[in-house]
């Protein structure tokens, strides 16, 4: 145990979630804390709830459970007069937990801290993005209704109604006002966005996610024309842009690994550009096999065109292997990612810029190794599960500590 968990050794923190059908970022950051927690010798209960239940409720059932479900109340009063918890961190309550589990919190004097790892608060598709491109239409509104105008949770209206019905009864209860003690987000970006969409200023924290175990820097060179492109294959992470950039870069080697709704396109687009023997979408890794991958690339390529990014994982993990990276100038890949320190940034959307960028790599290796070690620091200054535990700390301290002043 760190003398950093011996100083908190007497907390408890409820730990709630509800798992996505398709797992993700968010569920894989629920995971990282309880674990990084309890490593810490502190006593973490989890709640979890799972969308794969919402296949055996009607849809009117569902829809009701969204707004506010009696039944986590109910349990969730109960687990908190068992357990006692000093605090419940939430993460996704979307939509089986609900709002109704802040009051319960409430109604038991415990302070709620509330992991912000999309922009659903502020946009009821949960990503900033619509047809292509940027999308704040949502953004500060009471009622949120262009999304329903637009169909944009799951691409339709009556489906987007009711979680926007959600977020225009919790704004007139107060709920995201006066129910959450703090709020976390990854990035300065979305502390911006989350304060502008109505969310109070002062309760919004910056707490970057972490990357453990901590793989090591490589420790040899990197291959000097290879680049590594890991994440989904959707149109908002700028794979038409990446790939029409390597249309001129047919002497740079690419590896793509992810899969997504683009794939049958991307492979199409590198038989007819004549990329075979550049580009190949690699198969599924291990993470030890990922970690080797991405150690032997000469950079790493972001090409996010969407401000839903909410964090980088995959930049920073590049970041922890002391491997640059080159990102589009947007959100938050701009915010992580320091032009010519850290990587290198081109204008997104811009396949020239990119292509231009590329070659500047490969014609730099010794600069991009420079960049690799600055990489490796700023890890080791932000992303480490040592600082994440620090800032989560202090964190949870803060609000018990206001909480019994008020009470």
């Amino acid at each position: 145990m760190t003398q950093a968990a011996d100083e908190m050794q007497n907390i408890k923190v409820v730990h709630a979630h509800d798992f996505y059908l398709q797992p993700g970022g968010e569920d894989t950051a629920f995971a990282a804390e309880v674990k990084l927690l309890r490593d810490n010798g502190q006593q973490v209960i989890e709640y979890v709830e799972n969308n794969e239940r919402i296949a055996a409720k009607s849809q009117i059932s569902v829809a009701a459970q969204t707004l506010w479900s009696w039944e986590t109340k109910k349990k969730f009063a109960a687990l908190l007069q068992t357990e006692k918890p000093d605090v419940v961190h939430f993460h996704n309550t979307f939509p089986l937990i609900s709002p109704s589990a802040y009051y319960a919190c409430s109604e038991a004097g415990i302070p709620v801290v509330q992991s912000l790892d999309n922009p659903r608060l502020i946009c009821p598709s949960a990503n900033l993005y619509r047809d292509g491109k940027l999308c704040q239409d949502c953004v500060g509104k009471t009622v949120p209704w262009p999304g329903i105008v637009h169909a944009c949770y799951h691409e339709s209206s009556l489906h987007t109604a009711v979680v926007t019905s959600m977020l225009t009864m919790h704004r007139i209860k107060g709920t995201w006002n006066r129910k959450v003690d703090a709020y976390l987000v990854a990035t300065e970006f979305y502390k911006r966005k989350f304060s502008e969409g109505g969310l109070p200023p002062d309760k919004l924290v910056v707490k970057p996610h972490f990357i453990s175990p901590d793989p090591g820097i490589r420790s040899g060179a990197a291959s000097d024309r290879r680049a590594l492109f890991i994440g989904r294959l959707d149109p908002e992470k700028g794979i038409r842009t990446m790939m029409t950039a390597w249309k001129t870069l047919k002497d740079v080697s690419l590896d793509i690994r992810g899969s997504g709704q683009m794939e049958d396109e991307v492979r199409r687009l590198i038989s007819e550009s004549g990329l075979t023997n550049t580009v190949q979408i690699i198969g599924r890794l291990s993470r030890e096999e990922l970690t080797v991958k991405i150690k032997s690339a000469l950079f790493l390529v972001w090409p996010s065109e969407g401000f839903y990014e909410t964090f980088g994982y995959v930049a920073v993990e590049s970041f922890s292997c002391g491997v640059p990276v080159i990102a589009s100038r947007i959100g938050v890949p701009g915010e992580i990612v320091t032009d010519g320190v850290t990587g290198l940034l081109f204008n997104a959307g811009d396949a020239s810029d990119l292509a231009t960028k590329v070659r500047w790599a490969c014609d730099h290796p010794a600069e991009m190794a420079r960049m690799g070690l600055n990489a490796r620091r700023e890890y080791e200054a932000k992303y480490t599960a040592e600082r994440n535990y620090e800032i989560l700390k202090s964190i949870y301290e803060r609000v018990i500590s206001e909480n019994r002043v008020a009470s």
